[in-house]
């Protein structure tokens, strides 16, 4: 159970809020650059952190993300002209470049300087691994570059999608760094998804549903480790990796690629759900690049321009009863993706966290509440920059590893969790 009070500053991110004002000091994914794919393309709504922004790319290719409404008259600047190096309002002619700078005001008299005394509120866009990113806080405190290894290896190597979540981006990350979940929700895709069908490591799912849980801080973030029986006394650990505040690496199958997640706060009731795929010593095979397309593993099918997913609380996410009593599918809800937001959006835009009856494997859930909270008040309070931001902290990888009893998984796996160039994942 979490007080009321502590669940309002952990899910209400808008302007002057403390989560949002720490989520704004992170590049935030925004929109996938196939979004703006061309100089002088439409410009693209993109709504972060309650602030409702217009996305554009300009004459030279340059990326602007401005105030979505016009100073004059703040009509939406999405019905704009994109041309000759700016956005132009549809109403009255007024100009603006990818700083948000006024540059032209026709109606003014020739030599007239008023458009210089007007600006949007602007922020910087930049293009890493197919994702265009953005940073919402004062420039003096903008970090480097993220270096998130599935961004950095060869494009040839990795694919991202996103999809429109109904509800407040803390649920849906709670429900991401559940691993207890997965021999109950996932059991049927487990040896039929392409994405993660024989892994050695889906029997050891499959066969122990009593999961005993680990969950230690790491530099970063958190390790989570869910430890379930393996062959000849051994344990099979899965290592979830958890990079604050909102970055998580699901441990790997076999020799399937990597995954794992951004949940980006919309606004209070809704978040981007970020999926990236991609493997560090090899190009994605056309049959891992085909699932993705079409909503395997943790990827979903979603409607063009709008990234809702086809399956949606409209349609009841497209659920087959019939399915799920001949035990096709545990939820009767088709696909990894679909089957964790359709129960998380069952919740409601924020679940009621004084309601909850918390158990052990919750252990990930309530040190991630934990871990926010204090990072969260040393920024306020003492402006103390949080973790996640070092380059050192992104270079990470979960692993799933067979261990003696004996061995703790923080050492025994320490090597691991470390993202090193051309090294093969540990997986089982």
């Amino acid at each position: 159970m979490l007080k009321k009070e502590h669940s309002d500053l952990l899910t209400q991110t808008g302007p002057g809020t403390p989560m949002g004002q720490m989520f704004r000091r992170y590049w935030i994914p925004a929109l996938l650059a196939e979004e703006l794919p061309e100089n002088d393309c439409p410009p693209v709504r993109v709504k972060l952190l309650s602030e409702r922004l217009l996305a554009f790319r300009d004459s030279q290719g340059r990326y602007g993300l401005i105030d979505e409404f016009c100073a004059h008259r703040g009509v939406s600047l999405w019905f704009a002209r994109n041309e000759d190096c700016g956005l132009r309002c549809s109403y009255h002619g007024w100009k603006y470049d990818v700083t948000g700078q006024c540059i032209d005001v026709p109606s003014e008299p020739e030599g007239s300087e008023f458009a210089k005394r007007i600006k949007l509120k602007n922020y910087p866009l930049i293009e890493l691994g197919g994702i265009l990113s953005t940073y919402m806080a004062p420039p003096e405190t903008q970090p480097p570059q993220p270096e998130w290894e599935f961004a950095t290896v060869a494009r040839t190597n990795t694919i991202s999608t996103k999809r429109l979540q109904e509800c407040n981006w803390l649920q849906a990350l709670e429900g991401g760094i559940d691993s207890s979940h997965v021999s109950f929700l996932h059991r049927s895709d487990l040896t039929t998804d392409p994405l993660f069908r024989n892994a050695q490591g889906n029997q050891y799912n499959l066969s122990d549903l009593r999961p005993v849980f680990e969950v230690v801080e790491s530099p970063g973030g958190l390790y989570i480790g869910a430890r379930r029986n393996a062959d000849n006394g051994n344990y099979y650990w899965r290592i979830t990796q958890w990079v604050i505040p909102n970055f998580t690496m699901i441990p790997p199958r076999g020799d399937h690629s990597l995954h794992g997640h951004f949940w980006v706060p919309i606004d209070d009731d809704n978040c981007w759900t970020w999926s990236y795929e991609y493997h560090p010593t090899r190009p994605l095979t056309e049959e891992e690049v085909t699932a993705v397309r079409e909503g395997k593993g943790v990827h979903v099918q979603v409607e063009p321009k709008t990234y809702r997913p086809l399956a949606n609380k409209d349609n009841d996410y497209l659920i087959d009863r019939a399915a799920q009593k001949a035990g096709k599918t545990f939820s009767g809800v088709l696909g990894f993706g679909m089957q964790d937001a359709s129960l998380q959006e069952s919740m409601g835009p924020i679940v009621d966290r004084t309601k909850e009856n918390l158990v052990s494997t919750d252990n990930g859930i309530i040190m991630t509440r934990y871990r926010l909270l204090i990072a969260m008040k040393a920024l306020a309070d003492k402006g103390v920059s949080p973790p996640g931001i070092d380059s050192a902290h992104q270079k990470v990888r979960s692993a799933a590893i067979i261990l003696p009893p004996d061995q703790p998984f923080k050492e025994a796996a320490k090597d691991a969790f470390i993202a090193r160039p051309a090294v093969a994942p540990v997986s089982v």
